[in-house]
């Protein structure tokens, strides 16, 4: 079969799923469930087909069609699929049907299954439209349609007020982003006379710093970087598996692919503001999660933090590479190469952690309270042993996924920027040390609540996809010689990361661990309160401070600024639009109408007098002595 026909099948069998459960299943949960998990099932091979066949089109081969066409502009729909592409296919599709999988078992007795099982083909066929689009308006288009079934996963459980309040937050937030992104594809296309991507590839482009940050702000919003920030961890009240899928590997995600896609518009200066819009989101985030006591709002710090990794490291730009067969120096993209090294590793690891706190949820009859845990190593073995794998990975643990894209990471900011690299290694201490906290609290001591000790393993369906989620953060980084374990897949990103050599990456990694894991270990004992906030309530209350201070900015500035802003336009509205204008305007008619009206008062004499009055005053016009 030709790979444009894979990759038609592929991106349109969501699409007929979500059409398909929308029109006539919304009754029928299971089967929805089954069509929903069966057209996951033919995305993850499609993408995985097309990865493994190195299928490439659209740059010598394009693919792709015209939809829309108004005076000199045309709006095409096609594919771009390279290297980038087959990556971020890859990882939608396989994540997505592991969460899909697990959602089999978390969502069985959820009443509105088929209406959640909708949303998440009509997520995936969102997502995938992004990853195979080949102009900045075909992106534009399925970054809205995500933003869209975003807000209806997060919104779920929509008769709880904090789950309604929650998806329009994210979805208000986003648009906020998205409307900056608009504005820079409309100024690229102006600017450049294409927003294709193999065109822009060409070169030629017109280069400017207020382009690449308009188009930013798209993945500002998207994965949510300071200051936009504010929508993530309040989209946890969604089911826990659109936690993993949306929050952790794929949605805010793309706000890092995007970046990779137009990598060629970038300048220095706009790489910069990138660079530590990232770090600082980064270093904030891990600030924020060490005071959470809901498992899930613990992962969604950690998510905006390693997001925030990913767009220093986009930020952090090319890099001189000694190239040992030639030496000769070489610039590569390290930016691009270090963030999807990282996005790679991160969605397999975090979704494995959202996805097993997920199993934790569960098996503690919807806990979500680390305080109220404890003691689940032994009632839940296997969510312990996959969980911890995930726990070390995002730790950095040498040998495992995290270490080898952390590293990095690291080492690209150790080369180009000696701040960023300050913060992003204390980024990972604390990294390493709300994780342990949560893990110990979790997992160890005896339990304390009733939930808890009543705690127990999911079916099959719960614990098949932990298996394999942890498998690949196990093995989806580097193995220990630096040989790239997926061969000859996507070469065009793994060129580009930068490598560190000799002992320096462990001793350091070891060391960031021991510090924060230990430190964590050492503090934190499992209770039923927060060891940090009964020893040094200070700093607690500090960095609670530091996690509520965007919301109450954000709040000041609706009820201050805003809302007053809004009260003065409806003042001038009802004042000079309503009042003067319209109410004056039908007033002038109504008093004409009253005056015609006392015209015709049914008298023929008066007519007659009116006639005779009319007829002199057009005699006079039509003798001159008039105007």
């Amino acid at each position: 079969m030709d790979a444009i026909c894979i990759a038609l099948i592929t991106l349109l069998t969501p699409l007929v799923s979500a059409t398909i459960i929308a029109l006539f299943l919304r009754k029928q949960g299971t089967l929805a469930a089954a069509i929903s998990t069966l057209a996951a099932a033919v995305v993850a091979a499609g993408a995985l087909t097309l990865a493994f066949t190195g299928a490439h089109f659209g740059v010598d081969k394009p693919a792709s069609v015209e939809w829309l066409r108004l005076g000199n502009f045309t709006l095409s729909l096609g594919f771009k699929f390279d290297d980038l592409a087959a990556l971020m296919i890859s990882i939608v599709g396989v994540v997505g049907l592991c969460v899909h999988v697990f959602s089999l078992g978390y969502m069985h007795d959820d009443a509105s299954k088929a209406r959640y099982f909708g949303g998440l083909s009509i997520f995936m066929f969102s997502m995938l439209g992004i990853v195979l689009a080949d102009n900045l308006f075909m992106i534009f288009i399925f970054w809205e349609l995500v933003g869209f079934s975003s807000y209806v996963l997060i919104n779920h459980y929509h008769e709880k007020m904090s789950a309604s309040d929650a998806s329009k937050k994210a979805f208000i937030v986003n648009r906020v982003g998205d409307f900056g992104f608009l504005l820079g594809i409309v100024l690229c296309y102006w600017a450049n006379g294409t927003v294709n991507l193999n065109e822009l590839g060409a070169g030629h482009n017109v280069y400017s710093t207020l382009i690449p940050l308009l188009l930013f702000c798209g993945a500002v919003g998207k994965s949510a970087q300071m200051p936009l920030q504010v929508w993530l961890p309040d989209a946890m009240e969604g089911p826990t598996p659109v936690s993993a899928l949306i929050h952790a590997a794929t949605m805010v995600a793309a706000g890092i692919y995007m970046l990779c896609r137009i990598d060629v518009l970038m300048v220095p200066d706009a790489l910069t503001v990138i660079m530590w819009v990232g770090t600082i989101t980064a270093f904030y985030a891990s600030l924020c999660a060490i005071t959470q006591s809901d498992i899930k709002k613990v992962l969604a710090y950690s998510t905006l933090s390693q997001l925030g990794y990913m767009v220093a490291a986009f930020g952090l730009g090319s890099l001189d590479h000694l190239d040992e067969s030639t030496k000769t120096l070489i610039t590569i993209s390290a930016g691009v190469g270090a963030a999807m090294f990282h996005l790679t590793t991160h969605a397999f690891f975090k979704a494995l952690l959202f996805l097993g706190s997920g199993s934790v949820i569960h098996g503690c009859h919807h806990e979500q309270d680390i305080f109220k845990m404890g003691g689940l190593s032994k009632k839940m073995p296997f969510t312990f042993v996959t969980f911890t794998i995930g726990v070390f990975a995002i730790c950095g643990l040498p040998f495992l996924s995290g270490f080898y894209s952390k590293d990095a990471i690291l080492h690209l900011a150790q080369e180009k920027n000696m701040a960023v690299f300050a913060i992003l290694a204390l980024t990972a201490v604390l990294t390493a040390f709300y994780m342990f906290r949560m893990w110990k609290l979790v997992f160890f001591g005896e339990t304390r609540s009733h939930e808890a000790a009543h705690a127990h393993e999911g079916g099959l369906s719960m614990t098949a996809p932990l298996f394999v989620l942890a498998a690949l953060a196990v093995i989806g980084g580097y193995t220990e010689e630096g040989h790239n374990i997926y061969q000859n897949l996507f070469a065009g990103v793994w060129s580009q990361i930068p490598h560190a050599e000799g002992a320096e990456p462990f001793i350091m990694s070891l060391v960031i661990l021991i510090v924060g894991a230990g430190a964590a270990w050492m503090l934190y004992k499992p209770a039923a309160t927060d060891t940090l906030e009964d020893k040094v309530p200070s700093l607690f209350g500090f960095l609670a401070v530091v996690k509520a201070s965007p919301d109450w900015i954000y709040d000041w500035y609706v009820a201050k600024v805003q809302q007053r802003f809004a009260m003065l336009l409806k003042f001038i509205e009802d004042m000079l639009l309503s009042g003067l204008i319209i109410r004056g305007l039908s007033g002038v008619v109504g008093l004409i109408g009253i005056g015609a009206r006392a015209l015709h008062v049914g008298n023929l004499h008066a007519y007659v007098y009116w006639f005779l009055f009319g007829t002199a005053l057009l005699w006079a016009y039509a003798a001159g002595w008039l105007f």
